[in-house]
């Protein structure tokens, strides 16, 4: 039996950029050659594509790290590297993309072959052919290529089906999906013989068609962790119509309108907006001695709630086929007058744009080391140092310039740097001249 996984965290590395080349034309007859160092290719980027014939995050159990191909060095002669062919990764329709350490979500994956980037390659180092100036004309400078992002992200499954049946254990929902579709989930005579979403599709004789999901059951404290519900009460979010199934024979003393009670109060505990959806009752098992008196305390109570009475309710019997066409058609009829997959939380916005003065913040940190050096942080000199080749003088020369009028220089002196002060940048360290 398969694995069902329906949440993962994986680290992605997108490529980083070829690094720029310093050559020369040294060709015959042509007097004086210069610059020819070429560009580095741009590193691939990692995109996520979703498979429709997936249905579950279980490559992600094993697999959790992904690193995506750096681009080609510059070559002489002008010639540029190569890109880096971009690298995809499979996913299930349904799975939503966050970041795990913004919180924000980038993506909602629902149709096949829908793709998503998620991490950009960093793009290629300039080579020396590219600094030349008239004042200069024969440059020995060159850049590294730009990282690829780096990220931390949750993939969270949330099936796609049209309708959830939903319901205590051991009401009859795995076998009402095995009479109304070709599916084949695991039946038994007892509790919690589901384990994982079961997806069936179901074909009406008007043409019409839709998915149904059946769901583990759910016990009072689902919402809370008990039983299995809180692993795949997520799944009902996608569900455009409830369909309650209430064992009305009353097995092991179960109250019907009790056992509807506790379903609705887990559902209210979990996600409100999820009684907003459109809910149908099927009262199943009425092939049963105490079915028929059940249905009719059951319907009594039902009416007195302002808020239920006007759920439909259709006896059924799954082993009989009784009111199965009904049901199916009711159903049908629901699905045409809601929108499609309304979801709450996971709704995408664009971030808010603030029109105003807003204080331009340091690209960089100094923090003063316990061996009296100083320690340079920040994402922006973190990149203008990996971009850097300090094989060549120019290109160090350059880095100082950079940093000077980033204004590095003005704060060590301001923090009380001396002449001959070691500063630190990654593995990198100089003297600070005043």
């Amino acid at each position: 039996m398969a694995i069902f996984i329906d949440s993962a965290k994986i680290l992605v590395q997108a490529g980083k950029g070829g690094n720029g080349m310093v050559a020369f034309c040294r060709e015959k007859y042509i007097p004086n050659g210069g610059p020819a160092g070429g560009d580095g290719g741009c590193g691939a980027d990692i995109i996520l594509i979703v498979d429709e014939g997936l249905r579950t995050l279980l490559d992600f159990r094993c697999k959790r790290q992904f690193q995506a191909k750096d681009g080609e060095n510059g070559k002489s002669k002008g010639m540029h590297g190569h890109a880096a062919k971009n690298s995809y990764i499979k996913v299930p329709p349904g799975t939503i993309v966050r970041d795990l350490d913004t919180g924000k979500i980038l993506g909602d994956l629902t149709e096949n072959k829908q793709t998503l980037v998620i991490a950009k390659g960093g793009r290629g180092g300039r080579g020396n052919i590219r600094f030349a100036t008239a004042k200069h004309p024969t440059p020995e400078l060159a850049e590294n290529g730009e990282p690829g992002q780096e990220k931390k992200l949750e993939l969270e499954l949330k099936i796609l089906a049209d309708v959830g049946l939903i319901g205590l254990p051991s009401v009859g929902k795995s076998t009402l999906l095995s009479v109304i579709s070709a599916a084949h989930p695991k039946i038994g005579a007892y509790h919690f013989t589901t384990i994982t979403p079961n997806l069936g599709m179901v074909h009406i004789k008007e043409g019409k068609s839709f998915v149904v999901a059946d769901l583990p059951g759910l016990i009072k404290g689902a919402s809370a962790g008990l039983g299995l519900g809180i692993q795949f009460l997520r799944h009902i979010e996608r569900t455009r119509v409830l369909l309650h199934i209430i064992d009305m024979n009353g097995i092991e003393e179960r109250n019907p309108y009790e056992n509807y009670l506790t379903i609705i109060s887990e559902l209210k505990q979990y996600d409100l907006h999820l009684l907003k959806r459109p809910q149908i009752i099927a009262a199943n098992k009425m092939d049963l001695p105490n079915a028929k008196e059940n249905l009719k305390n059951f319907k009594k109570k039902l009416l007195t709630n302002k808020s239920t009475k006007k759920i439909p309710i259709f006896p059924i019997s799954s082993l009989t086929r009784q009111g199965l066409t009904s049901l199916l058609n009711k159903t049908a009829e629901l699905l045409e007058k809601i929108p499609k997959f309304p979801l709450y939380k996971e709704k995408l916005k664009d971030d808010p744009v603030y029109y105003g003065f807003q204080t331009k913040k340091k690209s960089f940190e100094i923090r003063r080391l316990p061996d009296a050096s100083w320690k340079l942080f920040g994402t922006e000199v973190e990149k203008l140092f990996a971009m850097t080749n300090f094989n060549h003088d120019e290109t160090i020369k350059r880095f100082a310039r950079q940093l000077k009028s980033m204004g590095v220089e003005e704060e060590l002196r301001a923090r009380g740097a001396k002449d001959g002060d070691t500063v630190r940048v990654g593995n990198f360290e100089f003297e600070f001249v005043d």
